[in-house]
């Protein structure tokens, strides 16, 4: 074979022998269709077969691999390797040193390594690896005893970690990888400076009804832009003005298309949420089940996923309203309501962002900090108590945008936002909006509204839907018949219908309300 750093790794299929996976088809012919398909390497995986069963597969195997000119890997067994002279193997941690491997198999030997750690990454490109397998990336039944789930942001450490090392290491991500979540692997890898080489499919293909298709569609789905990636506008201006003399038009936009705004949150909120998405010329729905989100989600609108109640049953239609919106492309907002409270609520995290991609994710300081696995603060509920500077706040909603190259919205006194190339402030709102239950879940459904109605740019979407509810706010508690919170509520929907309506005959004089400041990263000040 050539050399290893030529070979490619786009998708790598590991082959599963088990009855469960491959069911009562002819490993081999999987094997053949899956290449003709657009597999471009294989690793033969058995754990379970005598050596001579081994040998006798992995020869036809090596015959098909060999006629159509891709790589065979054999899995831990060097001695199967040697025999059947395939072209390298596959190691984890609990198999032989790869510097063994390498003396045995020699320089020209593809030899990979699974490793979930930074330390593992080091000593497997100490050793020679001439790739490694990224993983396990989620949870999956084809491989037993993984040590860890390291998710998407264990992958980006990774390929961060092989950014300082000097050797051109080639890399896979592995573990629970398909049609529904390889998008968003390569996607969100992206945000490294380091991109991944290839994906490993095991049950995607082996156990598809036609493996030569589900290869297809795998290599077609690699090659092509996500359609939730839509509206990233890295190198846009960061200029205020730039933004602000556009928000007029964004938000005449949404009274115009009025966007579908689907709405997973608890009830005591629906309706105030509901109230406020058609005072903005949106169209609300609350559905939290989530056998109907594939349905909803054709429509083209948004999601709303306000982690409220966190029950099993809850999550999993989170999960598949999430899968859906993801699958066709439309805006999903998250708000992790009192994510560091509880450890239930920390696992639910947890599942919920392995779940899918987020267009926006918005929450207090303590629920950006859970999101960013910074857990050395104890939220009490859903409240946020806070000792960080300006800046601070600004670089936390900067690495969580960076992070899953998205929108990141820091809530409080003063909001932070930031798509990981822009970072801003924004000072207005109103003490009222404290006093009140579900402010914040109706701020995240005017947001996914907006995101809905203009996809090209989904931090100036975010910022239009801030102003309009901040200022909206300001109007209504300097309103003579605003007592308090309980005449705060009707007043603010009056104003968000106003602002609207002004602004659709060409008065945009509330934007001059607005407080908004770009923000330096970078300085030290």
């Amino acid at each position: 074979m050539s050399d290893a750093m030529a070979v490619d790794y786009s998708l790598y299929l590991v082959t599963d022998s088990t009855e469960a996976v491959l069911g009562d088809k002819d490993l081999a012919t999987v094997v053949r269709d899956s290449i003709n398909g657009g597999v471009t390497i294989v690793q033969y995986r058995d754990k379970k077969s005598e050596t001579a069963e081994l040998i006798g597969m992995a020869k036809r195997l090596r015959s098909i691999t060999s006629s159509l000119k891709v790589p065979l890997l054999i899995n831990d067994r060097l001695d199967v390797a040697l025999a059947v002279g395939a072209d390298g193997v596959h190691i984890g941690q609990d198999d032989m040193d790869i510097s063994t491997a390498r003396k045995l198999l020699g320089p020209k030997a593809i030899i990979g390594v699974t490793c979930s750690t930074r330390a593992e990454v080091r000593m497997a490109v100490d050793g020679g690896a001439s790739y490694i397998g990224i993983g396990t990336v989620f949870a999956t039944p084809t491989k037993e005893n993984a040590k860890s789930i390291i998710g998407i942001v264990g992958v980006r450490a990774i390929l961060q970690e092989l950014t300082c090392l000097k050797e051109q290491v080639k890399t896979v991500a592995i573990g629970g990888i398909n049609t529904f979540n390889v998008q968003r692997v390569m996607y969100q890898s992206q945000s490294s400076s380091k991109a991944l080489d290839g994906v490993a499919i095991v049950s995607g293909i082996i156990a598809a009804p036609d493996p030569r298709l589900a290869a297809m569609r795998l290599q077609s789905l690699m090659r092509t832009t996500p359609a939730f990636a839509l509206g990233v506008s890295i190198g846009a201006s960061q200029s205020v003005d730039h933004l602000l003399v556009k928000i007029p038009d964004v938000v005449s936009e949404v009274r115009r298309t009025k966007p579908l705004c689907h709405n997973m949150t608890n009830l005591v909120v629906q309706n105030f949420a509901a109230n406020a998405v058609l005072c903005i010329g949106g169209s609300p729905i609350m559905a939290n089940f989530g056998e109907e989100a594939e349905s909803l989600a054709r429509h083209g609108g948004s999601l709303v996923i306000n982690m409220g109640s966190v029950t099993p049953e809850g999550i999993s239609n989170y999960l598949q309203a999430l899968n859906a919106y993801n699958h066709h492309g439309f805006p999903v907002l998250f708000d992790p309501v009192g994510a560091g409270a509880t450890q239930t609520r920390r696992e639910a995290l947890k599942t919920i962002m392995a779940g899918g991609y987020f267009h926006v994710i918005k929450g207090n300081e303590s629920e950006i900090k859970a999101v960013l696995g910074q857990t050395d603060q104890q939220q009490k509920g859903v409240d946020s108590s806070s000792s960080s500077s300006a800046l601070e706040k600004a670089s936390l909603v900067k690495e969580l945008a960076i992070k899953e190259g998205n929108v990141a919205i820091l809530t409080g006194a003063t909001d932070y936002l930031s798509d990981g190339d822009r970072t801003y402030s924004v000072d207005n709102g109103s003490i009222y909006l404290s006093k009140i239950t579900g402010s914040g879940c109706v701020l995240g459904s005017i947001i996914a509204a907006y995101m809905s109605a203009h996809r090209s740019d989904r931090l100036l979407a975010t910022l239009a839907a801030m102003l309009v509810y901040e200022i909206a706010a300001e109007r209504a508690a300097e309103r003579s018949d605003v007592k308090g919170p309980g005449t705060f509520v009707p007043a603010f929907l009056d104003e968000l219908y106003n602002i609207t309506e002004e602004t659709s005959t060409g008065n945009s004089e509330w934007l001059k309300a607005a407080k908004v400041e770009a923000i330096d990263t970078n300085s030290n000040a």
